[in-house]
Formats: C-alpha cells, sequence, structure tokens
C-alpha cells in the first residue's frame, strides 16, 4: 500500500477590495447577479460572474424550482450559457458570491460538486486553467488558480 497526499492552495485576501481591480469588478459582476437571483425554497442566492478571452463578461445566478433537482446552479447558468453563446471563447476568470437570507454568509462559499465538474469539463476542452475567485456576501474572498486544483480526482473523459 502507498499513501498520496493531495493538497489544496488557495490565495486568500481579506474582501473582495484587496482582489486585482479586473478580479474585483467582475465579483462585483457576480454580487449583482446574486441579488437576482431566483431562490424562493433555499433561500440561499448565488451569482457567478465569467470572463472571457473575447472580453465578454457573462453573469448567472441560481434558479430554483418547486422540483428542487430541476433547478440550475449561477455557476452552471453562466458556463453553459458561455459555451452556448460563445463556443470558441475560453474563460479566463471566474468569480462567485454566495449569501443566504436566513443566515449572513461571511466566508468563502466554493462551487457545489455538480458545478466543479461542469467546470471541469470546459478547462479540460480548453486546455487552459480558470481561474475561481470565490466568497460569501462579505468577508474574505478565496482564489484558486485553477479548478483542477479544488477537483484533484477529475472524472473526465479517459475513463470512458
Amino acid at each position: 500500500m502507498k499513501e498520496i497526499k493531495i493538497e489544496c492552495t488557495l490565495f486568500i485576501f481579506d474582501n473582495a477590495h484587496e482582489l486585482p481591480l479586473d478580479a474585483f469588478k467582475l465579483m462585483q459582476k457576480a454580487v449583482e447577479a446574486r441579488e437576482n437571483a431566483y431562490a424562493p425554497y433555499s433561500k440561499f442566492h448565488v451569482g457567478a460572474a465569467l470572463l472571457l478571452d473575447n472580453g465578454e463578461i457573462i453573469t448567472g445566478n441560481n434558479q430554483e424550482n418547486a422540483s428542487y433537482p430541476s433547478g440550475l446552479c449561477a455557476e452552471r447558468t453562466a458556463i453553459y450559457y458561455a459555451g452556448s453563446q460563445f463556443p470558441q471563447a475560453k474563460i479566463i476568470r471566474m468569480a462567485i458570491s454566495a449569501g443566504s437570507q436566513k443566515n449572513q454568509t461571511k466566508k468563502p462559499i466554493p462551487p457545489c460538486g455538480a458545478c466543479r465538474q461542469a467546470i471541469a469539463e470546459y478547462e479540460i476542452k480548453q486546455e487552459m486553467p480558470i481561474e475561481i475567485y470565490f466568497m460569501g456576501e462579505t468577508g474574505k474572498v478565496a482564489k484558486s488558480l485553477s479548478l483542477s486544483n479544488l477537483l484533484p480526482l477529475i472524472f473526465d473523459k479517459s475513463v470512458l
């Protein structure tokens, strides 16, 4: 038997104002998208913003449904729209902001597992890492240089 250690490296900013200007502006777009989320059941609003290599900024927010599995997360809403409307564009950076109407979210909230898998597909497709910034409503912001850093044991087409 052999033990393998897997590590995740994140960069932590005390708040969004410490971000580089381009990342700060993208996070502002994610916050705006979060405010328009449709989350009447969970009361948990998420916004995502993508910067594409063609300069386009795509936003998305979570869309819930009384039939819970039929809803869609903010990250996948944005990434699928980008893939549909700009199929040749590469995603350079993603910003995510999440907030609850029940409790104030003060710590960075990363993408869920399903969103990580969807983002991974695009990172593999474009053969280029996607820089990901994520936060709650306030407080610290985490930065990952790549989705593969957040999902190290990736499931991809090589196993099919």
